[in-house]
This record gives C-alpha cells, structure tokens and sequence, in this order.
C-alpha cells in the first residue's frame, strides 16, 4: 500500500543495547527540504556514486527510493540490503529504534542518513541524536536542505516546517536549478542570505552534488546542542526572528478518514507543524480503473492550487501496465511500473487547507 510521507515519531529506547566500540561515533547526515523539492533524488544520488563507503539510509517508505533490482540483495518488513554494502531501513517504528537495528547488524556501515518528510521540522530529528543516547552512539555531521528552485517562494515561510529546514540547514541546495534562469537563482540565494546570515548554499541539478562537499565535513553541532539546553531549561525554543514552539512531531498515520494519533512522550515537548500550517494528507484507493482522459481533466482543471505533493501508483482503463505517479507543485509525471504487481488505484494527495470529501468525490469520478 502506498502511504503518504509520514512525520517522524521519535522514541527513548528505555533500554540500551550493546554496541561495537568501532560503530561509536557513526557520522549521520539528516536531508531535509519542503514537499518535491528533490530530497529523494539526492538520497539517490549518494547511494548510487558512494565510494567504498557502506552507507545505512533511514527512510520512511522504500517505495520512494528507486533502487535498482540487480543491486537489491534481500528486503524484510523493515531492512533492504543492497550489493553495494549499503542497506535501508523504515522508520516506522520510530527514528531510535531504527537507529538501533542499524547499529546492531554485525557488518561494518560507515555512514548513517536520515531523510525526514517534506513537512518536519529538522530540529527534534537532530536533537534525538544530540540528546538522548544516540549521542554516545553515532556523531550529527550535518543537516542539508534541499530546496525547489522553481517552486520556492516567500510564501513558503508561512509554513513552520519549511522555515525552520531553511534556518537549521548547515548546507542549502538549490535543486532543479535547469528549470529556472540564473536571475531567479540569485534573487532566491539573495533572500535565503537575508533571512540566513551566512548561509552555505550549492547548487544541484537532479540532485547531483559532489559528495565529499556535503558527507563528512564535520560541521560544529554545538549551536543546536544550546537549543536543547534551552528546551530543557525553559520549555521552549525559538527559531532566529521567528517565535514558536517546536515540537517532538508524531508520527502521522493517514488512512481515508485522515485520522491523527498524538503520542506525549518525555525529552519533546509539542508543536503540531500539521495542523499550524493547515497540512492534510488525504489517501485513494480503488479497485477499478481511471479514465484517463477523466483523470487528465482532474489534475489539468479540478486538482486544487494548494496541492503541494501527490504520488501513487496508477491503472487506466484498456491499459495493462501500472504506473508511478508524482506530482511537485505544477509538475507531473508518469512512468511505467514493471514490477507485476495487481492491478489498483492508490494515491495520497499533500496539501494546505484541502477539502477531503470534494477531493475524493473528483477522483471517484474519474473511476470507470
């Protein structure tokens, strides 16, 4: 089942598990960035050209990872192993115990990333690494952004979420920078300076960065370890300019109904990034076809303009294969899925302030 980015729920192991002395200190690197702006992408791009270097990847869903079926060695319900030494894990069940399933494997990873979901505030997701005892286990290296370079605008900081990737981001990649003119480029670095003092920013296109520009580059961590000192003395913290409370964000699990389950758990205190920015997550499933020129029309004319992500896999009516499905902002796209599986509709639909029952009326619609 396709399932839409989940937010990250992070869990105190309360019991801590034996560790080879040689995984001490594993360098982590968590990729941040707003909805479609290529976080993915790069995730691939650093599996795929990793030198000698067994990288552990902590995702939400491996569905969103393409990994190419003569690298797959095995997969369980929580770990894929690939030939190249690295493996990928889900997040599922929390960001801690992921960590500690990773660590416990007897063979020899080098290198930790963490993806969060286009709606998470980076914060609580670095603190679980500087504040609990993750941090006698693995070394925070850095926090990357990615950002849309055509989709970004000013308007993206009347999310928390999408401000706050820009503010903890140690290194901002500018992605899709073959979409938009070099003016457009320099406005963008402009404002992100503006409202970033001296932030380090590079630029990608498909998520192509020189590797050894943004893993391992050891970056100081000690400004956001203050940040959880000022959480634990005074119950809160501030973004630069920005007031509001960050939050240990739940994990959000989205059925058709979109029901949100909230967990209190100690070390985190709450915001609720969701519902201040007016997200929603809403999920299709059917088992009977679109019509393709119905479906069409629907995201052409019907689909609404805060629909900030969507993805899926697909069935037409007359047409055997399945298809991918991804949509970012405007764009949209395609592709065959060749993996076999039954024929169905799934899809999840991201967005500001979206009216579910509309939304899945329009799509029912589109049915055969």
């Amino acid at each position: 089942m396709i399932t839409s980015d989940r937010i990250v729920k992070q869990e105190v192991t309360p019991d801590i598990i034996d560790v080879d002395v040689p995984k001490r200190g594993m360098p982590v690197t968590i990729i941040t960035g707003f909805l479609g702006s290529g976080k993915t992408t790069l995730l691939n791009h650093i599996l795929q050209n990793q030198q000698d270097l067994k990288v552990a990847v902590l995702v939400n869903e491996f569905g969103d990872i393409n990994i190419d079926s003569q690298l797959l060695v095995s997969v369980d319900e929580n770990m894929m192993e690939l030939s190249n030494g690295c493996i990928c894990c889900t997040i599922n069940d929390g960001l801690v115990n992921a960590v500690y399933s990773v660590l416990e494997k007897g063979d020899r990873i080098d290198y930790m990333i963490v993806e969060t979901t286009g709606v998470a505030d980076p914060l609580p997701i670095a603190l679980t690494f500087l504040g609990t005892e993750l941090q006698h286990l693995t070394r925070l290296d850095s926090i990357l952004t990615v950002v849309d370079s055509e989709a970004f605008t000013s308007d993206h900081f009347n999310s928390d979420a999408a401000y706050a990737q820009i503010m903890y981001g140690d290194i901002i990649i500018l992605n899709k920078t073959d979409l938009v003119p070099e003016e457009k480029l320099q406005e963008l670095e402009t404002y992100i300076n503006k409202n970033k003092t001296k932030a380090r920013i590079l630029r990608s296109h498909l998520g192509v960065v020189p590797l050894p520009l943004i893993l391992d580059i050891q970056i100081d961590q000690s400004a956001i370890a203050a940040t959880k000192e000022s959480n634990d003395h005074h119950g809160h913290s501030d973004h630069a300019h920005h007031d509001h409370d960050h939050a240990h964000t739940d994990e959000l699990s989205h059925d058709v109904n979109c029901q949100h389950d909230h967990h209190d758990h100690d070390h985190h205190h709450h915001s609720h990034h969701l519902e201040n920015d007016g997200f929603i997550s809403i999920s299709f499933q059917s088992d009977r076809a679109f019509d393709l020129d119905k479906f069409q029309n629907f995201l052409d004319k019907q689909l609404p303009i805060d629909v900030f992500r969507a993805k899926g896999i697909l069935w037409f009516t007359n047409i055997d294969s399945r298809y991918v499905f991804q949509l970012s902002g405007k764009r949209y796209e395609l592709k065959t899925d060749d993996r076999g599986k039954s024929l169905n509709n799934q899809m999840v639909i991201i967005g500001r302030n979206l009216h579910r029952e509309e939304l899945l009326a329009k799509l029912t619609d589109c049915l055969v």
